[in-house]
């Protein structure tokens, strides 16, 4: 049997904090002391912008995205390109997309990717709302940004088919070597993904 170490509150968001993806126990433990001890400057004010976001945060029925309307921001912009959609898997990966700020484009958000073994089929991603969004015939790209896995693969492979009988040009991102790699630390996948992938100078 453990001991309870502090009063119910402070386990309670040690609890809360242990289930946030890459914090375990100990750094849930950690952090949550981290925040007491700032409890002026930090632990108010992150727990006060904590029930903002909840109160306000809404998913972009349009795109899938993450944002405090709806349509979001990215949806109502009027400077992006409104032929081109880029597919992603997560909100993070349109997040990291939007960090890089090479393409202005619209996205779309799966909510995650095929995977038959999990249970998780098209019906079960944002899928029919693609197919939609390419349906009403003002979409000339689709570029398919989802992850390097099988099941992401999959996933593409599934969209492909699915958006072939539209006049509309199917692409994915390119794989292999990242830039400032070396040769001698990639797995052989990246390196097969990278001669396959290779272009002309």
């Amino acid at each position: 049997m453990s001991k309870h170490l502090a009063g119910p509150e402070i386990e309670k968001l040690i609890q809360l904090l242990a289930r946030v993806p890459g914090l375990g126990p100990r750094s849930a433990r950690r952090a949550a002391l981290f925040l007491i001890k700032k409890k002026e400057v930090l632990l108010k004010p992150l727990g006060l912008a904590m029930q903002d976001a909840a109160e306000k945060i809404r998913i972009c029925s349009v795109c899938g995205n993450v944002d405090t309307s709806d349509p979001c921001s990215i949806c109502t912009d009027p400077r992006r390109d409104q032929s081109t959609i880029i597919v992603v898997e997560d909100v993070s990966d349109l997040w990291a997309l939007e960090r890089a700020g090479t393409m202005q484009v619209k996205y779309h958000v799966l909510g995650g990717h095929l995977s038959p073994l999990d249970g998780i089929g098209p019906d079960d991603l944002n899928i029919a709302g693609l197919v939609n969004r390419v349906a009403e015939g003002n979409v000339k790209e689709v570029i398919l940004a989802v992850n390097a896995t099988i099941e992401g693969q999959t996933t593409a492979h599934y969209l492909t088919d699915l958006l072939h009988p539209y006049p509309v040009k199917i692409t994915r991102l390119a794989h292999g070597v990242p830039v400032g790699g070396e040769l001698d630390y990639l797995d052989d996948g990246t390196l097969a993904a990278a001669l396959r992938a290779r272009t002309s100078l």
